[in-house]
């Protein structure tokens, strides 16, 4: 779609308002609107105006004028306005000199797609994310400097089944996958999600209850090349929460909210193409390439430090443990679930395979995610990086001796930004990430997140500490 496309889709509409939606340096989209009037042929490439001080991980105040660029082609009448509103998705361009802002996430994305091209490996990184959620009924939260407390309930949880006026079905620990209603509540609101996901161009492949209690849902998106996902998934988000709080519920994608049952992950299904043939098929294990081995040889040498940016909250590593079907192990393999990285073999067709790639969460920026361990795949296919032999039987299931040999994830954030300190270098090839984007991603990530949830006490210690 072309700028006056655009105009003319919004006129079509009725559109009254103009969203100008752009991610921040973390990956939460952030908007500003402006009457329909204002929007002209001219604004696809002259922008508007922001102050980019306040935005997280972006300019500071002393050189804090930004530019919005919006980009035609994502064009969507938004579903959740109550007048008719153009929503854009939009560029950071510096108003100064012009240039692309290098630490848009977009626009690091987008150096990914033309970095892969300058290869000349492949021409379409192709990406599909399952990115899992839990809905809740009410949520409470508070931390203050003495006290410091969360309280989460939703109807399905398994300790609501003793509360007076129950009628049972309520979720099991570890046994919501795929019961059928009245177990799932949720599936007329999720058949919602998906009608206004449709509304904003996402096709939907599947929708269902996952695994944890208290209403931990899946619905799993049509996959696409790289920056189209990434802008997908943050519709995706947009649509499940605004969703949920038109029922009159509260979503979330943070991977560990409950204790003591699954988390919500985010596998990412990738694959390269090159004039629309896939790269991936072969001979090989599984039905892989030599190219798709090189590819998981470069995404499990590079884990620990790919941490950093696909699990990149300190809640991450409250999911990365063993025994919640968490994905810890870095080895690969057909089928095989424990494995950080799998094979997917429901389907023979060459255009069907792929490489699933396992322990990423939803807090992860798409853009920075997807775009990451595609770099760090196509430095494994550089390097001729073999991934070593597969493994096919449940890791967790090893003994001791046996599993000391399989590396695993990081522990904590601190371990993944430390890791991603030491060992950048293939993400800044072909200038895709910079080391400013580096540099500015630690210092955050240990200044706003790490530190203030290192120094302060846990409601648990108290439990265990109070009388020592």
């Amino acid at each position: 779609m072309t700028g006056k496309e655009a105009l003319e889709y919004a006129k079509k509409n009725g559109a009254v308002m103009v969203d100008l939606k752009f991610v921040d340096f973390l990956g939460t989209w952030q908007h500003t609107s402006v009457p329909i009037h204002r929007l002209e042929e001219s604004s696809f490439e002259d922008g508007f105006g922001f102050d980019g001080s306040s935005i997280r991980g972006f300019q500071p105040i002393n050189a804090s004028d930004m530019l919005i660029v919006p980009d035609a082609t994502t064009a969507q009448m938004d579903p959740f306005m109550a007048q008719p509103t153009l929503s854009l998705i939009c560029n950071i361009y510096d108003p100064i000199s012009k240039q692309t802002y290098p630490r848009d996430p977009r626009f690091i994305a987008k150096k990914a797609e033309a970095y892969l091209k300058q290869t000349g490996i492949g021409d379409t990184c192709y990406c599909g994310p399952e990115a899992e959620f839990f809905v809740f009924d009410t949520v409470r939260f508070a931390s203050k400097q003495n006290e410091s407390f969360y309280f989460l309930d939703s109807s399905e949880g398994h300790w609501n089944s003793d509360k007076p006026g129950g009628l049972g079905y309520k979720v099991r620990p570890k046994e919501g996958y795929f019961p059928v209603s009245p177990v799932d509540s949720l599936m007329d609101l999720r058949t919602e999600m998906c009608l206004n996901l449709a509304r904003v161009g996402i096709e939907v492949e599947t929708s269902h209850h996952e695994v944890a209690t208290a209403g931990q849902c899946e619905i799993d998106m049509k996959f696409n090349s790289l920056v189209k996902m990434a802008d997908q998934l943050m519709w995706f988000k947009y649509v499940v929460r605004n969703t949920a709080l038109k029922a009159g519920k509260t979503a979330t994608f943070m991977p560990k909210p409950i204790f003591g049952d699954n988390g919500s992950g985010m596998h990412v299904h990738q694959s390269l193409w090159m004039g629309g043939k896939p790269l991936f098929s072969g001979d090989g294990y599984a039905g892989l390439s030599e190219m798709a081995l090189y590819y998981i040889g470069g995404i499990i040498k590079h884990a620990k430090s790919l941490a950093a940016i696909t699990n990149p909250t300190t809640n991450s590593y409250r999911r990365l443990v063993p025994g919640y079907e968490a994905p810890v192990n870095l080895a690969y393999s057909s089928r095989n679930r424990s494995a950080a990285l799998r094979i997917p073999m429901f389907s023979p067709s060459p255009k069907a395979k792929r490489v699933e790639v396992r322990f990423p969460d939803p807090t992860c920026n798409g853009y920075l995610a997807f775009a990451a361990m595609m770099m760090a795949g196509l430095d494994g296919i550089q390097n001729k990086i073999h991934p070593g032999d597969p493994m096919d039987k449940n890791i967790y299931a090893l003994s001791p001796e046996e599993r000391k040999d399989v590396p695993s994830m990081p522990g904590s954030l601190a371990e993944s930004i430390d890791a991603l300190e030491k060992d950048h270098a293939f993400l800044l090839k072909g200038d895709v990430f910079t080391k400013d984007v580096i540099e500015t991603w630690c210092d955050y990530k240990r200044a706003e997140e790490i530190d203030p949830v290192r120094l302060r006490p846990t409601p648990y210690e108290f439990f265990l500490y109070y009388d020592a």
